[in-house]
């Protein structure tokens, strides 16, 4: 039987960069994903576009993926937060975060999903360290001793760890009896993308409405469409079923009442996708042989854009420990490493997860006492350098040691 080092089930963003890092670095790994991962760089699979951090930026560079997106990331250089009511002007007390400010060149890029899966793709073929099985459904048998992973009419072979990296519906977690905490939102998520008369100067707005926030996010320019953004628009569902149904004049005028005119006149672009949005935390992340990365372990209400970003930080703890332990003629799958990893990484997650918890009951609501108060702690924060420097730190994907 064939043996592995690590068995990454799951090839998207997180669980495909974990599996190149670690071929990367010598480190024998297999990939398993049940989709066929070629019919992802099609436009129409995915409109998303990823706010990918500065710390994030370097884990993808690691892992030979930067370099080889087909597509030019936009960056953000400057973030304007805001509050307001739709159709109204927003208020005069604003948070401005400025790049230059924190001595960085941007504070993180948007990347096309679609550059990303082509990335991904071509990465994951040239690795000699690398075996891809996609399409494929994957039975794991875990043991003290390690694991056996049989492709559903093809191969089996051994591993000394799993990563379960298959999303917020993870079978492997489920398998392992690992339980989730679950929070609700009622709101619905819609992503699109706009062409736009005037330029966006590499800005991001969050514009806190009552209902969710309202992100714009600069991208790249393209052909015929020389000023392009990303929106992340979040909205009540009952309201957003609505949205989603609407001829496409409708919805941009709409997406106008929420956006302004400090872009000029704006055009929809491609379709629309919507999703429902929801926390989620898993009550521990490993189990034997196996942990578990990105939205299996967790996920976030997207108000800061940081959901995968916290991925991008699994990967990063993660492939140093195992790294460090097959450098060493250790097991990559001894329980001790297992537990370093969860306590790197969970106080973390826990804390981002209570931040956007936190901002989303916050802002969404039209209480006019707690808009008052949040519209003056806003300004507050624009005035105050060491606590807006320790914001901008985060937006870039500091850990809390390097804030």
């Amino acid at each position: 039987m064939r043996q592995v080092d690590v068995c990454v089930v799951g090839a998207g963003p997180v669980g495909g960069s974990l599996a190149c890092l670690l071929a990367e670095r010598g480190i024998a790994t297999a990939v398993v994903d049940r989709a066929a991962l070629p019919p992802m760089e099609h436009p129409d699979f995915d409109g998303r576009a990823y706010a990918i951090a500065a710390g994030s930026r370097r884990v993808l560079e690691s892992a030979g993926l930067w370099a080889r997106l087909p597509f030019p990331a936009g960056p953000i250089r400057d973030i304007r937060v805001s509050d307001g009511k739709v159709g109204r002007p927003a208020s005069r007390l604003f948070l401005h975060f400025d790049s230059a400010e924190a001595n960085a060149e941007a504070f993180g890029w948007m990347v096309e999903a679609r550059s990303l899966r082509m990335a991904l793709n071509a990465r994951m073929a040239e690795l000699p360290q690398l075996s891809v099985h996609a399409p494929a459904d994957v039975q794991v048998n875990r043991t003290a001793e390690g694991c056996v992973v049989r492709i559903a009419g093809g191969e089996t072979f051994a591993a000394r760890l799993v990563i379960a990296a298959e999303g917020r519906q993870s079978a492997l977690r489920e398998q392992a009896g690992i339980r989730v905490t679950r929070l609700p939102y009622g709101q619905t998520g819609i992503v699109c993308a706009i062409a736009h008369e005037l330029p966006h100067n590499g800005t991001a707005l969050e514009h806190f409405l009552p209902a969710g926030p309202f992100a714009q996010l600069p991208m790249a320019p393209t052909e015929g469409a020389p000023h392009l953004s990303a929106i992340v628009w979040t909205e009540r569902d009952v309201q957003a079923r609505r949205l989603v149904a609407m001829d496409d004049a409708g919805f941009t005028r709409e997406a106008a009442r929420r956006l302004g005119d400090h872009l000029g006149q704006i055009r929809l672009l491609g379709r629309r996708w919507h999703y429902p949005l929801g926390a989620l935390i898993a009550h521990r992340w490993i189990d034997t042989r196996l942990a578990l990365v990105g939205d299996a372990a967790h996920g976030i209400h997207p108000i800061a854009g940081q959901g995968l970003n916290l991925g991008f930080r699994d990967v990063a703890a993660l492939s140093e420990l195992l790294v460090e332990a097959v450098t060493l003629g250790e097991d990559p799958g001894n329980s001790a490493l297992l537990r370093r990893y969860q306590a790197a990484r969970r106080p973390d997650t826990m804390l981002m997860l209570a931040a956007t918890d936190g901002l989303d009951r916050l802002f969404s609501t039209n209480n006019p006492l707690i808009r008052a108060a949040r519209d003056i702690g806003i300004a507050s924060v624009h005035r105050m350098p060491r606590l807006k420097r320790m914001f901008m730190q985060k937006a870039m994907g500091a850990s809390p040691a390097a804030m």
